[in-house]
């Protein structure tokens, strides 16, 4: 099987941490969100119009992304074009995505 890191005690800012990061992919519309940043960056309009969501619904989920450290953005002029922050995240649920795929 693959492998892990040593066993050890984790503390409780560790185990918050992990709790949000799976609280944060247990949400269908961040999934989906997160998965059309795999392609490329995108501003808040251009995913709500991709997704047919509103502007205000993208915007909170992104917030909750962001404070988890999943999505950064980058700004240019008014508009803020966000992109994926965390690899690791991304690969998880590509895989997951795959996993689900082929059940």
């Amino acid at each position: 099987m693959g492998e892990f890191i040593n066993h050890q005690e984790l503390d409780e800012e560790t185990l918050f941490l992990v709790s949000q990061t799976f609280k944060a992919l247990s949400d269908p519309t961040r999934i989906r969100i997160l998965n059309l940043l795999f392609s490329r960056e995108h501003s808040v309009n251009e995913i709500a119009d991709a997704l047919n969501l509103r502007q205000s619904t993208v915007s909170h989920q992104l917030r909750f992304l962001k404070n988890l450290r999943l999505v950064k953005y980058r700004r240019e002029g008014t508009t803020l074009f966000y992109s994926y922050d965390d690899e690791h995240v991304m690969d998880m649920l590509k895989q997951t995505i795959e996993h689900s795929i082929h059940s």
